[in-house]
This record gives C-alpha cells, structure tokens and sequence, in this order.
C-alpha cells in the first residue's frame, strides 16, 4: 500500500499527463471542443476560460467551458503533509477555506496573509454597510452577499455566514493570519501576491486571486465565466524555497507579535532567482523596489530586457500596461511582430501605454495630457481589446516570447506593481507551457476590437467636448 507521501508523487506525475490530470479535476470534453494540450510534469497550466475543457461551477452548477481552477487548488491543498502557506490579495472561495481546515485540523501547519482590505468577513457588516462603498466594491459586496444569501431571504444568518464567508471560517477554525498592516503601517500599497507553497515542494501561483470572480464568475451575472486568469503548478522544491522566503519576509513572527512583517519596499533587495528544472528554467523575481533602484534593476527593467531578447513575435495579454519604460522598449524592438490585448477598461486611460502604440494621447479629467507620453511615429494596429462576458475583465498578466518563453505572475506592468505592491513575476523558458499560452492568447484575439475601434473614438470624441480641444 502507498503511504501518503508516495501517493503525492504519484498524483503529480499523474497531473502533468493530460488525460490523468483532466480526470482528477472533474473535466469533460463537450462535443466539437479542441482537445487539451499536453502539460509538463514540472509545470502544468490551468486557464479558466479555456475552449479545451469543460467543468460544473461548484457554486452555480453551471456546465461551463474551463479549468476549475479553485479544484485544482484544494487538490493540492489536500495533498499537503506538512504545510501550506498561502499569501493571496483577496479569498473568498468557501471549499477553498474548507479544505485548508480540514489540513489544518489533521495537523498541517496553516499560513495566510492577505491584502489588509479584504482580512475581514465581509459577512459581519450590515446590510446598509455596501450602499457606503464606491462603485467597484459595492458591486463586489452585492455579490458576496447574495452569494452568501441561501434561502433568499435577504439577511445572512449565523450558519449562512459559516457556509459562504471564507475569512469567517478560517477565523473561526483558528487559522493564523496576518495582513499588511502587521509591520505597523496603515498598509503597503497593494499585498498582491496570488500564491500558495505547499510542503516546500511545489508553487501555485499566476494571475488570479482566490475569488469566485476570479475563478468561476459573480454570483449575480450568470453568463460571467470569470475574468480570464492563470495559474500554474510548478513542482520544484528550489522555486518553493524561493517563495516561502517571500511570505516569511511579510509573516515576521506571524499575528499578536512584533511588529516585525515587512511588506512593501522596506523588503530587502530580493535579486533575480534562475531555478532549473528537467524540461526548462524558471526565473523568479520579487516587487517592490525602492525608488533609488535604478530601473533597469526592477521587475519593469526586468521585463522590457526580457521582451528585448524575443526575435520573432511579442503577445501580450495584459490586464494594466503603464510603465513608459516597458513601452520604449517595445518600441525600439518594433521590426518584430507586436499583439498586445489590454483589459477594456484600462487600455484608453490617458496613461495607457496602449495609446502611445497606437499614436494617439488623451489628457485626463483635468484635461492634461501625460508629460511621459512618447508616441510610436509607426503606430500598430495590432493593439485592442479581447470580447468578454459581462463582468468579466482580462485578469491576465502574461506575455508569450517568440512562443517558446513566457512571463506571468501577479505583477502589473504599471509603476504601482514596481515601487509600491508585494509582487511576484515569472520568466519561463518551457515550450509546452508557451503552447498553453499561446492557445489562449489566440483564443482571445480572435474575437477582439482592434486599432483605432469605435470604443476609442468615444473616448477621443468625450476629451474633446470636454477639454475644447
């Protein structure tokens, strides 16, 4: 009989076969879908909105196309022996919070650290409580507690707020967390992170935070399949290590201690870290940097070399694109095919770098224009937005090299994620990982609005009225 530490390794080699893998997270295939692609042992992709899969949303019961991404997230949870520590910007996803109770209760040591905003139940607030928050988080409120909302009633009793609130569930259980206000301050700019290290040996980590937006959809859109995200799985004991030295910087000696967490650009310098494994090499890198670093030594500088090296093609699936550095750099490596889909709410913002490479400027809402602003004097039309569902975005943060390298993570490429958030971004030199990318980037382009769209012409026409321009 395997003890349980065999059967793990057995359950590994077994996700990075295809067909296996598909098995254990409940996939089906639906009648004229394309068949899935094959996954490395060492690194296997999950996208939610892929065309090559098909899962039941636990929540909503819908059949629906995609990776369920939150099964595979309790299937590596309940394969943990030792410990799991998870450091994620929101989780709300209650079989999640069950699972790493279950562990926690059978003696596995349990570690979370989450964004300060989203460290408390939401549950616990009154009724009242969403009408006084802004746009973007009363609409996430309104979801929350509808989801949590089981007979419909209106209120959220005791045991409904057990069921669904997965801050509550974790508190209750005794679970340990911290945030990032635990070194003292009111809080870095953004904890960030979407990643969970399980056992010293393997890393979960990508785009999306841990969130029924996130993952399946909200609860009040049923068409919504999730804003489009990533995560992999990455089976290395050398790249854990990395990351578990990233969540103990910002756990010091966990909660009700010193004051000791460090969140935000007080972290020590943390270099590049090459990890190679069998099939390809993975190269991690931590944000924030200090204001002083210069910025070719940030994970911005980081990322505009790394799309320099690529000869052939650049696909970009971005859910921010302001870093004027990044985009200089794209420009100067022009002669090479450049893709780039920007989330639609973000690409015509006045500091969207999607403009410069389409040759157009919009001053913002006091009618100034970005004195930054480089425009492309050969402008793309190759540059646009993907059609989604409603209430989906494109949570994406990847770029696909020459479709043989990727870089992923929870970093944007914007200032904020260099100098301000707890970032992580990977480079990954891994064919079969690109595929996976490479798939879902043409799936995405191939519906999307591009060049100078009607969308933008909205926009200019709205600056002009309102600046007199």
């Amino acid at each position: 009989m395997l003890n349980r530490l065999q059967a793990r390794h057995v359950g590994l080699l077994a996700l990075g076969l295809a067909s296996l893998g598909l098995m254990s997270l409940g996939w089906r295939r639906g009648e004229g879908q394309p068949p899935p692609l094959p996954q490395d042992p060492h690194i296997q992709v999950f996208l939610n909105q892929t065309e090559t899969n098909r899962y039941k949303d636990p929540y909503r019961r819908i059949q629906r196309s995609g990776d369920n991404l939150e099964q595979m997230l309790i299937d590596a949870i309940d394969q943990a022996d030792i410990s799991i520590d998870v450091a994620v910007q929101e989780l709300n996803l209650p079989l999640v919070a069950q699972a790493l109770i279950d562990r926690f209760q059978a003696g596995v040591k349990v570690r979370v650290v989450l964004e300060n905003q989203y460290s408390e139940p939401w549950s616990q607030h009154p009724p009242n409580w969403i009408a006084s928050q802004d746009d973007h988080s009363r609409g996430k409120y309104e979801n929350l507690f509808a989801f949590g909302d089981m007979n419909g009633d209106g209120t959220i009793t005791p045991d409904e707020a057990v069921q669904r609130d997965a801050i509550l569930m974790l508190r209750q259980a005794d679970i340990l967390m911290v945030n990032d206000t635990d070194d003292g301050t009111k809080g870095s700019g953004l904890m960030h992170h979407k990643f969970m290290v399980v056992d010293g040996e393997q890393v979960i980590t990508g785009s999306a935070n841990f969130t029924l937006s996130d993952f399946h959809g909200d609860w009040l859109t049923p068409e919504s399949r999730g804003n489009a995200n990533a995560l992999l799985r990455i089976n290395s004991p050398a790249l854990a290590a990395a990351y578990s030295d990233e969540f103990n910087l910002m756990w010091g000696d966990g909660p009700g201690g010193e004051s000791d967490s460090l969140f935000g650009s007080p972290k020590p310098a943390r270099p590049l870290q090459p990890v190679a494994l069998p099939t390809g090499q993975v190269t991690v890198q931590f944000s924030p940097h200090r204001a002083d670093t210069p910025w070719e030594q940030t994970t911005n500088g980081l990322i505009a070399h790394a799309l320099g090296q690529a000869s052939q093609s650049v696909d970009l699936a971005l859910f921010v694109f302001t870093d004027q550095g990044i985009a200089d750099a794209l420009m100067a490596h022009r002669t090479i095919q450049v893709r780039t889909l920007i989330d639609r709410s973000f690409i015509y913002r006045y500091h969207s770098e999607a403009l410069d490479m389409l040759g157009v400027a919009l001053p913002d809402q006091r009618c100034k224009y970005e004195k930054d602003n480089r425009l492309w004097p050969s402008p793309i039309t190759t540059v646009g937005y993907p059609a989604l569902a409603d209430g989906d975005k494109l949570h994406h943060k990847f770029a696909l090299l020459d479709d043989r390298a990727v870089m992923i993570g929870s970093h944007n490429w914007s200032k904020a994620a260099n100098h301000k958030n707890d970032e992580n971004l990977l480079i990954i030199e891994n064919a079969t990982v690109a595929q996976h990318f490479k798939q879902e980037f043409e799936r995405l382009y191939r519906l999307a609005e591009l060049g100078h769209t009607e969308y933008l012409g909205m926009q200019m026409k709205k600056m002009e009225e309102k600046c007199g321009l």
